[in-house]
């Protein structure tokens, strides 16, 4: 059996350290918030080249609190992608904003600058591009846009740890990049945890105020806040494998290239293109094909794990239909919806599993069990 995640091969050469430093969190009392999660919020903040970060308690709270913090609400639209993991649209509605899609690059899977403009309008406060499966978006002309415009940019990087666009990191593009530190990142949590980081010293204040329920200082509650806060444990794990996170991902950029040569020239399979300027640290390894269906059984069969990303896009699913929108709106989007397999890519993969991934597959294209 190959896993699509091997998580005990992922932690247990580190697990006397992470025994460690838990142990220390209990002995100092220190559970939520605190120094711990303090001097994570510095080593993020250094490693993605921003000024500040702010922890929390997950990914998705990251990108609600941001947009509450710039004064996104209701009557306001908030541009991204269906092509997406559903928070993104998820916490645009939780603010009382709308979303508004544009569709993806059908190379890069990531928002397709040539179709933004389109879709501004003056009600438009904020564009969230979606570094997905670990690629940075075409920043350099979004944000051009944004700023024609006077419109915010907020980066979804909840995939992209350590992801690089003409040599910056993913998160210190725009006013604001959010993180998911979810077990199965690239920088994953031993629970759940996300956090923003900016430039911006005043946007920072307010999201530390809004994360601890709108205290200003103790007892005092200058706004209306939340509890989104992150932990203590989450803050020392993370900052123990922020220090691989850079050799990890080039462990994955190696399967991928593995993967890429192997597919080369493969009918019937496209692998994931990167863009120019860009630094790919594969979060997922998402490969299109013509019928997904007998791919997956193929695989199934020889105990190779998949996943797929993401098969209903966010504008199709039940919860937004209220928007009115309908299949053939965002057509690259619905096409590679049909046609994603995510194949292993976790650093700890060996050559030999990755050999075997390709075999099976190559022989499933070549023998027309997908024709």
């Amino acid at each position: 059996m190959i896993p699509f995640l091997d998580m005990k091969a992922r932690n247990t050469p580190l697990k006397e350290e992470y025994m460690k430093v838990i142990g220390e969190v209990i002995d100092s009392g220190d559970f939520s918030g605190g120094s711990y999660v303090e001097q994570f919020e510095q080593n993020f903040a250094k490693y993605c080249g921003s000024g500040h970060a702010v922890g929390v308690g997950s990914g998705t709270e990251a990108l609600w609190l941001t947009m509450l913090a710039m004064g996104i609400g209701p009557g306001d639209e908030v541009i991204t992608v269906p092509m997406s993991f559903v928070a993104t649209a998820e916490a645009i509605c939780q603010t009382g904003a709308k979303p508004v899609f544009v569709d993806i690059d059908e190379h890069t899977y990531t928002m397709d600058p040539n179709a933004l403009e389109a879709v501004i309008t003056p009600l438009t406060k904020a564009i969230i591009p979606v570094h997905l499966f670990g690629q940075v978006a075409e920043m350099d002309t979004i944000m051009g846009i944004a700023r024609r415009h006077g419109i915010l940019i907020i980066e979804d990087a909840a995939q992209a740890h350590g992801a690089e666009y003409k040599g910056r990191k993913a998160g210190s593009f725009g006013g604001a990049g959010c993180f998911s530190f979810y077990p199965g990142k690239n920088l994953g949590a031993f629970g759940e945890a996300g956090a923003v980081v900016t430039d911006d010293a005043e946007l920072a204040s307010r999201l530390r105020r809004l994360r601890n329920h709108g205290q200003s200082s103790k007892n005092r509650h200058s706004e209306i806040g939340w509890n989104c806060r992150m932990d203590g444990i989450q803050a020392a794990v993370l900052s123990l494998k922020i220090a691989h996170l850079d050799r990890e991902n080039e462990l994955r950029r190696n399967h991928a290239r593995i993967y890429d040569k192997g597919f080369d020239a493969v009918e019937g399979l496209t692998s994931p293109e990167v863009g120019p300027r860009r630094t790919h640290v594969y979060h997922v390894y998402a490969i299109r094909v013509l019928n997904r269906p007998a791919i997956c059984r193929r695989l199934e069969e020889k105990q190779i794990a998949f996943s797929v990303h993401y098969p209903v896009p966010i504008h199709l699913q039940e919860a937004f239909q209220k928007f009115g929108w309908k299949t053939g709106d965002f057509p690259v989007s619905e096409q590679c919806a049909n046609e994603f397999i995510s194949l292993p890519v976790f650093p700890e993969m060996t050559f030999d599993q990755a050999s075997d991934i390709l075999i099976e597959l190559k022989a499933a294209l070549t023998h027309g069990i997908a024709a």
